[in-house]
This record gives structure tokens, sequence and C-alpha cells, in this order.
């Protein structure tokens, strides 16, 4: 799940990054208009955390903006609490407005809530020989018994989960699972996949992850692994 956070506010945008990235969220932070119009061109969000009072810009005109070329949901984070502004937010494409402050625990269940409407990434149980993967709760298990794995390899898991028997690329997993400031070290996904295959294994499930030299992975329930 990738989340593009458009907040001036430095040190409330550090918090809400930290405590959106421990629920799954891969956050690329935007400080003004400029900044964000750049993620928007380069990267996809499954949701976009939008401030109205930029130091360059309003950002109720900048998701309108973006919203003529994306059908990405919205959530507008905000002081301005009159009601008048309330209309204008909601009525201007926003999927929910969340005045200042905001708890963090708050914060990431309206995110979720917004997307777990229709056409929204979560919300689902996705499941596959006995495994599940809980997109909201963020719990992988299987015959009922929870595996412990990490929030990145969670989100690599969940890619191919949803890709079952297609070969997901490598750049797809990147962009799911990683900000585009994050330090990807070259051997990352290989890791995260390994650490995957193992806790499937000691869990004894029969889903086999695949690898597809040069391109990707492939998740399937098969017994026999290669790569």
């Amino acid at each position: 799940m990738r989340l593009l956070l458009v907040e001036d506010h430095a040190s409330l945008a550090d918090a809400m990054s930290r405590a959106l990235q421990r629920a799954g969220f891969a956050v690329d932070h935007a400080a003004n208009v400029e900044a964000a119009q750049d993620f928007a061109a380069v990267a996809d969000y499954d949701l976009i955390l939008m401030d109205l009072g930029l130091p360059d810009g309003d950002g109720l005109d900048l998701l309108g903006e973006i919203r003529r070329d994306h059908d990405w949901p919205a959530i507008i984070l905000t002081a301005r609490d009159a009601l008048p502004d309330r209309l204008a937010g909601l009525d201007g494409g926003a999927d929910d407005y969340i005045v200042k402050p905001v708890d963090m625990l708050e914060l990431v269940a309206r995110c979720r809530a917004v997307m777990r409407r229709p056409g929204g990434r979560l919300g689902t149980v996705l499941e596959t020989a006995g495994l599940t993967l809980d997109t909201t709760q963020r719990r992988v298990a299987h015959a009922g018994r929870t595996i412990a794995l990490g929030r990145r390899d969670i989100g690599v898991l969940e890619q191919l989960m949803r890709r079952k028997g297609q070969v997901v690329p490598r750049a797809v997993l990147e962009d799911a699972v990683y900000a585009l400031d994050d330090a990807v070290t070259p051997n990352a996904l290989e890791a995260a996949v390994s650490r995957i295959r193992k806790g499937l294994s000691e869990a004894g499930c029969a889903a086999n992850i695949h690898t597809v030299r040069g391109v990707g992975w492939l998740l399937d329930d098969t017994a026999d692994a290669s790569g």
C-alpha cells in the first residue's frame, strides 16, 4: 500500500509517516505543491493525505489537479474546521475530511476505512492453499496459525497473492513496498522472498514462490519449488 502524504509541517509529517509505516504503508512525503506534483508524475498511489495550507499553493487546487489524471482516493487533513471548508473539501473530490490535531491511531483507521470502500485495496482477505492474508490487520496465517513476517515482507506477499499465477516484476514489488526515498539494497527483495519462503515452509503451507530469473517472482500452490 503506497501513500502520498502532502504536509508542510515537518514534525507532524514525520509523526504521521512513522505511524503509517508501522501500519504497513509505504509513505512518500511532499512538503509543498511542487514536490507533490513530482511524486504524482512518477509513482502510483493507493491513497493521498492532503494538507490544504501549503507554502506554494492550495491543497484543494492540487487535489483537483491530481484527480483529473488519477482516481486515487484522498483524505484532506487540515486545521480548517469551518463547515464551508469541509463542504468545499468533500465537494472538491476528497473521500474524507480530518481536522487537526488528529490521533495517529485514528488517522490510520480513517485511511483504512477509505481504502475499504468499493474500489479500494483493503477490506479483503486474500487466500490460497490455506494461506490467508488479512489486508486490513496485516496478518498472515496458515491453518489458523499466525506466520510472523515483517511489514515489508507482508507487502511483498500481498502483491504476489493478488497476482497468483502471474509473474510479478521486481519493479512492481519495489513500487508497492518501498517509498521513493527508501534506501533499497540490491538484494532486498531476494531477502524478503527468502524470509517469506521460510515462514511458509515452517508453517507447512503448499503455496510456493518461484523465481523467474531477471524478471521477478510468481506465487502458486504447487508443491514443487524453484529458484
